[in-house]
């Protein structure tokens, strides 16, 4: 029986030539499984640093307008428009430009008066706000001045508010004050920790923009010494910021 001994011996050989295969698949599945070479997540620390700065105003808004009561309509309108024209009269003189010059809001509405328990009709009372911003601020108290005489009684200033025409250096110097406060909280938490501060991961700014007066001691601001007092102050920018860095 040749030909059965020549099939035995073709199928073991086959055999042997598969083993080798089947012996190192394990070792090529090992090696290609994920993370098994990854580096270790490094230690961080988070802080938060806050950062203000402060600077001079160099320009002032004033709410203004006048408010008068007449009996009928038509000449609450018409004594609402004479106080309105002295007043825009008098900012122009003061060197306001038409552009710093803005209707915020005009109104008309009866008048009633309680009479014996009866609401009664007694006037109408007509009147319009302006804004009008002075950027000339050293002015500001003049242009208060000229509207109250202007205007007389009908007269009204609702506000006087103190600003900064290009808050970006303002914005810029809390910014790195706030960048500062938090490098060097780092710092110190990284020598707290007994090890070194590493590169800075992320950086968030959470608050900016926050600008508001701080109040000092009450002058008369006017430069000529006439005209209603006012104290300008100074205004404050803060800024905070989350910073992450490594430790090494």
């Amino acid at each position: 029986m040749p030909a059965l001994r020549a099939s035995t011996a073709l199928a073991v050989t086959l055999l042997a030539l598969t083993l080798p295969q089947t012996a190192t698949a394990p070792a090529f599945a090992l090696a290609s499984r994920p993370g098994l070479s990854a580096e270790p997540t490094p230690s961080t620390v988070t802080v938060t640093g806050q950062g203000s700065a402060t600077a001079a105003p160099d320009i002032a808004v004033i709410g203004a307008g006048v408010d008068v009561i007449a009996k009928t309509s038509k000449e609450a309108l018409a004594a609402q428009s004479v106080a309105s024209n002295a007043l825009l009269d008098a900012v122009r003189a003061q060197g306001i430009e038409e552009r710093d010059i803005r209707t915020e809001s005009i109104s008309l509405s009866p008048v009633y008066e309680d009479q014996n328990g009866v609401s009664q009709l007694t006037g109408y009372e007509a009147a319009q706000s302006f804004s009008v911003k002075v950027r000339a601020i050293g002015t500001t108290g003049a242009v208060l001045q000229a509207i109250t005489d202007a205007t007389g009684d009908a007269g009204r200033i609702h506000s006087v508010a103190f600003d900064i025409a290009d808050p970006a250096p303002l914005h810029s110097r809390a910014r790195e004050a706030a960048h500062d406060d938090a490098h060097t909280k780092a710092l110190d938490y990284a020598r707290l920790s007994g090890r070194r501060l590493g590169r800075l991961v992320s950086l968030t700014e959470s608050g900016s923009g926050d600008l508001r007066p701080v109040p000092i001691a009450a002058a008369a601001f006017d430069q000529g010494g006439a005209g209603v007092p006012v104290a300008p102050g100074e205004i404050r920018d803060t800024i905070t910021v989350t910073a992450v860095y490594e430790l090494d």
